[in-house]
């Protein structure tokens, strides 16, 4: 069975993480900075913290842009599960809004419609590559977060991931465009928000921040990042011709003009979802429902409330995409595409 992904690690990375042990500096030090130092370089940021895991991050987005107890954020119905754990945690309402058919992310026009409901902020997944091209949440007035952890260098013309936020949360888990084994970075674009990172954790971020063993290995995944999006995007490409052959479609946006960054690839199918993983499991490939584990699936009557999020809840599918398959596999993969029932 070909796996749905496999993180991109090579016996030599290893040299890095035993280098940390060599030296005897595994906790939260200076190779913690040197990676927030780097992420923040590459997505244009002006500091952040880098912190043992992704619901830290997302908790202390929440608590960075000011949302407390009884506060209300807007979210795309289409973002994780997870979102709504972290914010029934916190006692914070999340009101969903419908996607932008075009990019798989909140539309401008529901950004808007939550803004006038009291929404005080906006927290913009961003799946399977793709960026919200022609949005400009900031304009609304409220603080943006924006999640890029599967977006991450995705760009399309001018702008990439991390354009739309006040406030930028990446996810590093093992299945992710970086990868430090776990972890997750909050970062700024704004100044205004660097006081209020400052105190988080106070008296204990020995104990949230990330160790220097993972930051390590997230460091030498930046150092390989151009070589893995290349492959990816060769990929994605490779995938994109493919579902031509078909009647179905790409999740997102189909201009050439857009640089996926390969984190997946997602056929939103004319028919049942099931049918088609059951087809591409007869060949031993490994496919899912994109949507599965998202906010969608605890609402009734979505079509009503959320057409544009129907279908790629309900039939899209994800394929295996990763810099380390096979050729073989890759031949595997395209048969499959192209026979998609």
């Amino acid at each position: 069975m070909i796996p749905f992904y496999k993180p991109t690690l090579r016996r030599k990375d290893m040299d890095a993480v035993l280098q940390t042990m060599v030296d005897e500096q595994i906790g939260p030090g200076e190779r913690k900075n040197e990676f927030l130092r780097q992420f923040c370089e590459l997505v244009g940021t002006k500091g952040g913290i880098a912190l043992r895991s992704y619901p830290d991050a997302l908790r202390s987005a929440f608590t960075v842009a000011g949302i407390k107890a009884g506060g209300t954020v807007g979210v795309s119905v289409l973002s994780p599960s997870v979102y709504g754990v972290i914010a029934e945690q916190l006692g914070i309402t999340l009101i969903y809004g419908d996607i932008d058919a075009d990019h798989g992310c909140l539309s401008q026009k529901e950004a808007l419609r939550l803004v006038n409901e009291g929404c005080t902020a906006l927290l913009v997944h961003e799946p399977v590559c793709q960026i919200p091209i022609g949005c400009d949440y900031r304009e609304l007035g409220v603080t943006v977060i924006e999640d890029i952890t599967e977006s991450l260098e995705s760009r399309y013309e001018e702008q990439k991931a991390g354009s739309w936020g006040d406030l930028i949360v990446c996810a590093f888990e093992e299945d992710g465009i970086v990868s430090s084994a776990g972890g997750a970075i909050l970062a700024y674009t704004k100044d205004q928000y660097k006081q209020a990172c400052v105190p988080l954790f106070e008296g204990q971020r020995q104990y949230v921040e990330l160790p220097d063993m993972n930051a390590a290995l997230g460091i030498i995944q930046l150092a390989n990042l151009a070589d893995h999006l290349r492959r990816r995007g060769e990929l994605y490409t490779t995938f994109s011709k493919a579902l031509l052959k078909t009647h179905h479609r790409i999740l997102g946006i189909g201009s050439i003009d857009f640089s996926p960054n390969g984190y997946g690839f997602s056929v939103v199918l004319d028919s049942k979802a099931e049918d088609a993983i059951k087809f591409a499991t007869k060949y031993q490939v490994m496919t899912k429902r994109t949507f599965a584990e998202s906010l969608a699936g605890g609402v009734e009557e979505l079509y009503d409330h959320f057409p544009q999020a129907t279908a790629p809840f309900l039939r899209a599918i994800s394929v295996p995409l990763y810099p380390f398959l096979k050729q073989s596999d890759v031949e595997l993969l395209l048969k499959v595409i192209t026979h998609l029932p």
